[in-house]
């Protein structure tokens, strides 16, 4: 197994470091279902076939594996329109798959009969007939960095890892980091193409926009990070700033800097007790509260505080990394990233070793940062939190209890704090469905291990460590209570859901939406009368 241990000794000095909308531009023409006997697309991948096998496997988290009654791979919006209209006539319960990172079993239900697979939908372009540029739901990120910046030297401010596809991740908000400088990457998104079947079943495709006038737009506004599997099948996006203007790609969306600093500070385990970690999360948490607004000189940092959990009694290995990704253009760049460094180390008592610093160019350091965020691969449980405020010292000894244990079998189980904020909260809440717009800090509780018989003392681990966090708020982090600020959407988890491990009488859909969930059942009412998308953590209907 390559071990977190890797990742943090490998790649952390650069790494871790009308059926359209009838607005003022034009749209593609969108697809109607043909009903029986029209033009045939992809048939059925059913089991038997060699190709089945390939396509129930292939999801990122090994803890689930898709076994519907069939797959239908697409590679037109179509091949999916025929795939929806067929569904909604035999009544088959369907699901979507872009990048097959779900860290829940939406797609590995066994109630599922038919997956869309759209992994072949991965096409990226410049569209000038909506001066934006398209981006098919199957493509994958570092794809889309890679092309959007070779062409045009323009990125999305979308997440790190390299494979996650975008189908999801932008209909879940998207973050990563360049959030800080340039918001969350569905901000930027200005029109999509979504699959959706009427009340009849008759499946059609719809382009919604951002524009004021389209009668369609609270379909795109439900897209900007209302989750995935919702509303429809979402096969295109289309990408353009807001307040971009001119028909020049190349100022249509963020210019990455030209180069990033980046550098590690390594912990030992030796003297890491239980003063000197809440030293060091107070040290980073509190930064964050007086670094995070819009106009920071910091807005172009992204920072990260990996704890990573004792292996085993008399661990001599690492406690602790903390990675900084760093805009290195600025002429103070260096003084920006020493004081930051300085700011997280003072006062922990306990000797760092600090990586040299490195200057890359930006597609390096993020082709590296994607590296990094890959290594773990197996059987996964997830849980996260946005945070307003510093963690507590209450909450940092719950911590350190869990962390310091030795009950579970994974050497990959971690509390990652990431940076958040910056451009991201000048963004009204409702603005968009993405409602965490106060938030500093996103907290991502992970834990990787491969024996199947080791699951319940992994998982278990995971949401016992989560719980004893926010004991205060009924073991979530309720919004307005105490520093808690909710749970993205991307790292959905089941768990938000159970009173058995969510005590706090909130909702999950207020963890995961606030005050945007009832709008976005609206949305659903709409445009899924049938409530043929959705799963456990999915939009209801109003």
């Amino acid at each position: 197994m390559t071990s977190r241990r890797r990742f943090v000794a490998g790649s952390l000095t650069i790494g871790v470091g009308g059926l359209v909308g009838t607005g003022a531009i034009p749209v593609p023409a969108a697809a109607a279902d043909p009903g029986p006997g029209g033009p045939a697309g992809p048939v059925d991948i059913t089991p038997g076939d060699p190709r089945y096998e390939a396509l129930a496997t292939r999801g990122h988290n090994k803890r689930f594996t898709a076994r519907p009654a069939a797959f239908r791979v697409a590679t037109t919006t179509e091949h999916v329109v025929r795939a929806v209209g067929e569904a909604a006539r035999s009544s088959r319960r369907v699901a979507v798959r872009s990048g097959g990172h779900c860290y829940e079993d939406f797609v590995g239900d066994p109630a599922v009969r038919l997956v869309i697979d759209l992994g072949e939908m991965n096409a990226v372009s410049y569209d000038p007939r909506m001066r934006a540029f398209m981006v098919e739901a199957g493509a994958r990120l570092m794809d889309v960095y890679r092309t959007l910046h070779g062409s045009w030297g323009v990125t999305l401010p979308g997440g790190a890892s390299a494979t996650v596809g975008l189908g999801g991740h932008i209909a879940g908000g998207g973050y990563g980091a360049l959030s800080r400088r340039f918001g969350v990457a569905a901000d930027h998104l200005h029109a999509v193409e979504v699959v959706v079947a009427d009340a009849s079943g008759r499946a059609r495709a719809v382009v919604a926009t951002r524009e004021p006038t389209d009668p369609h737009r609270e379909l795109w506004w439900a897209h900007t990070g209302g989750g995935g599997g919702n509303f429809g099948v979402v096969t295109r996006y289309w990408f353009r700033s807001p307040g971009a203007t001119g028909d020049d790609p190349a100022r249509l969306l963020p210019r990455p800097p030209a180069e990033v600093l980046s550098n590690a500070v390594i912990y030992p385990r030796e003297g890491m007790d239980r003063a000197a970690l809440r030293r060091l999360v107070q040290n980073f948490g509190r930064w964050h509260e007086r670094n995070s607004g819009a106009g920071s000189p910091y807005a172009g940092l992204y920072g990260g505080l990996v704890l990573l959990s004792r292996l085993r009694e008399n661990d001599p290995g690492q406690s602790a990394v903390s990675f900084t990704h760093l805009d290195g253009t600025r002429p103070d760049a260096e003084q920006l990233l020493e004081r930051y460094v300085s700011a997280v180390t003072e006062g922990v008592g306990v000797t760092p070793y600090i990586t040299e610093t490195t200057r890359a160019p930006w597609l390096t350091a993020t082709t590296a940062l994607a590296e990094s965020q890959d290594v773990d691969k197996g059987r996964q449980k997830i849980k996260s939190a946005y945070l307003r405020r510093s963690l507590t010292v209450h909450q940092i000894d719950a911590l350190y209890a869990h962390l310091d244990s030795a009950d579970h079998s994974s050497e990959a189980a971690h509390v990652s704090l990431q940076s958040y904020g910056g451009r991201i909260n000048s963004v009204r809440p409702s603005a968009t469905a993405t409602a965490h717009r106060d938030a500093v800090i996103n907290v991502i509780f992970t834990n990787t291990w491969q024996d199947p018989g080791a699951d319940a003392e992994n998982i278990n681990w995971l949401r016992r460590a989560y719980r004893d966090v926010f004991a205060e708020t009924g073991g979530v982090p309720v919004p307005g209570r105490g520093g808690g600020d909710g749970c993205y959407i991307n790292y959905p988890d089941l768990d938000m859901a159970d009173p058995e491990w969510n005590t706090s009488g909130v909702p999950w859909h207020r963890l995961y939406y606030k005050d945007n969930y009832l709008r976005l059942q609206r949305v659903k009412a709409v445009w899924d009368p049938r409530n043929m998308f959705g799963h456990t953590l999915g939009v209801r209907p109003d």
